[in-house]
């Protein structure tokens, strides 16, 4: 059984990305609408970002995806009862470090916030072709 656990770092990296945007966008709405006091858009934009971090923060790396190759129907499982068969999976590719999921059906998942997204594509693949033979 192969284990794909949510990273920290990688976590706290996306987030960091977040703030920063979340701030200068903070920032430009303000000073379009013309608000004298545009700067309150940086603590503001920055608070946000960190409270969205710290509330969902248990959740986001509690997550935890798995192939379990060791049936007759290897699948890939993920939280909420997420089930995709690997011989249903059509692609499989990187959006930062986030793992996307794509079905023949064309059912979308993402496996988030992982340390090196290129390992765990290749690691997807080779449970694959592992099935498949």
């Amino acid at each position: 059984m192969t284990q794909f656990r949510a990273d920290r770092a990688a976590y706290l990296r996306h987030n960091a990305w977040l703030a920063v945007f979340g701030m200068g966008g903070a920032v430009a709405l303000l000073w379009l609408m013309g608000n004298p006091h545009f700067w309150t858009g940086a603590p503001a934009g920055l608070l946000a970002i960190v409270l969205r971090g710290w509330y969902l923060g248990s959740e986001e790396l509690g997550a935890v995806w798995e192939i379990d190759d060791r049936t007759q129907d290897p699948a890939l499982s993920g939280p909420a009862e997420r089930n995709i068969r690997l011989t249903e999976i059509q692609t499989v590719r990187s959006m930062g470090s986030f793992v996307q999921v794509i079905t023949r059906t064309g059912d979308k998942h993402l496996i988030k916030y992982q340390a090196d997204p290129d390992d765990t594509i290749a690691r997807i693949k080779a449970a694959q072709q592992t099935g498949a033979s």
